[in-house]
């Protein structure tokens, strides 16, 4: 279906490569490589390009059915969510999408193997649902609010699919939130809570895990021409007192900001005082730590374009509580009850 842009759309796209999402099994891959499916850019068609085994095409495609049954494909995601919308979209795919779908969840911590997901229980996300060809289908997922580690993606009865997105509200484990650890990554909670602009490039990207490929795998603004300048504000995985930050202008080389500051939004006390920047640089500084702060700003000056945001401190212990007892509440009873709480603070 194709509708207006959702607001769990608005969520990282936790099954995405740039998250660190892999592709961990499928049943076919007969037209095109499976792996295709989380690829962070937008699927591409050359009309004119084949292969051995018929037309490529820029995403999932397995060969025509001549039995019962249907294809599917698991995705380990790249951090632990509750999954509150999927794309998935058969761009190009127009005498050769599937005309149906569904989406399934799981919950196995570490790294279970191929067999373990096989045999594992699966909750449904989304039910069996009519698909177009050539669209970005687009829907709202349901269920008990349940940390998903895997979804498993099924098509009816064959057929391909160029990208798949499932949007989620990121739950850090609290076991890893021990110690200086990044509080505005995206895999440990962080989140972009408000943006002046996003004319070029999401602010979301910031966040990501890595250093950034291209530019448009940062944040880009538009060129000003008033007086003011361009920020956005970061919602920290849970409350911490800051030791450093990293802004780095990586790939952005005639269009980084001239300057910029950080401050604690709730409060506007500021963290790093108004400090040029250098194209093409991965900045280094100093906080100020003595408070807990739960919110970031960042002011650039007067507009342009960063890559990495990174804010590390130490998350306070009632917080980090905090967040671990959400973090069991979401997980299966069976699996909540083989963790023990005091792991959190290890």
């Amino acid at each position: 279906m194709t509708g207006p842009q959702l607001d769990f759309r608005a969520l990282p796209n936790v099954a995405g490569r740039a998250l660190g999402s892999a592709v961990l099994w499928t049943n076919d891959e007969f037209f095109a490589d499976v792996h295709s499916l989380i690829s962070a850019t937008a699927a591409t068609h050359d009309p004119t390009l084949f292969h051995t085994r018929g037309k490529a095409y820029d995403g999932w495609e397995t060969r025509r059915r001549r039995e019962s049954g249907h294809d599917a494909v698991i995705i380990r995601l790249g951090t632990p969510a509750l999954i509150r919308g999927v794309n998935i979209d058969t761009a190009f795919f127009k005498g050769n999408f599937p005309p149906f779908a569904s989406v399934e969840g799981t919950t196995l911590l570490g790294y279970p193997s191929v067999a373990e997901l096989l045999d594992a229980d699966w909750v449904t996300l989304l039910d069996r649902t009519a698909l177009e060809g050539d669209t970005a289908n687009v829907f709202a997922t349901s269920g008990a609010d349940q940390l998903i580690t895997h979804l498993r993606l099924s098509i009816y009865p064959d057929g391909g699919v160029a990208r798949f997105r499932a949007y989620g509200e990121v739950q850090p484990d609290p076991r890893f939130l021990g110690g200086r650890v990044d509080v505005a990554a995206t895999t440990n909670g962080g989140r972009i809570a408000g943006c002046s602009n996003m004319f070029y490039s999401s602010p979301a990207n910031v966040l990501a895990p890595g250093r950034a490929n291209v530019m448009s795998d940062g944040w880009e603004t538009a060129r000003r021409r008033d007086e003011a300048n361009d920020w956005l504000v970061v919602e920290l995985a849970a409350p911490a007192r800051l030791h450093s930050a990293v802004i780095d202008t990586s790939r952005f080389v005639g269009n980084a900001p001239g300057t910029a500051q950080l401050s604690d939004a709730v409060s506007g006390r500021v963290l790093l005082a108004r400090t040029p920047l250098s194209a093409d640089t991965e900045h280094r500084f100093r906080l100020d730590s003595t408070a807990e702060v739960s919110q970031v700003r960042l002011d650039i000056f007067p507009d342009g374009g960063i890559s990495r945001l990174r804010l590390l401190g130490e998350i306070v212990p009632a917080a980090r509580e905090k967040v671990g007892q959400r973090w069991l509440s979401l997980l299966p009873s069976e699996l909540a009850g083989q963790i023990d709480p005091s792991s959190f603070f290890d």
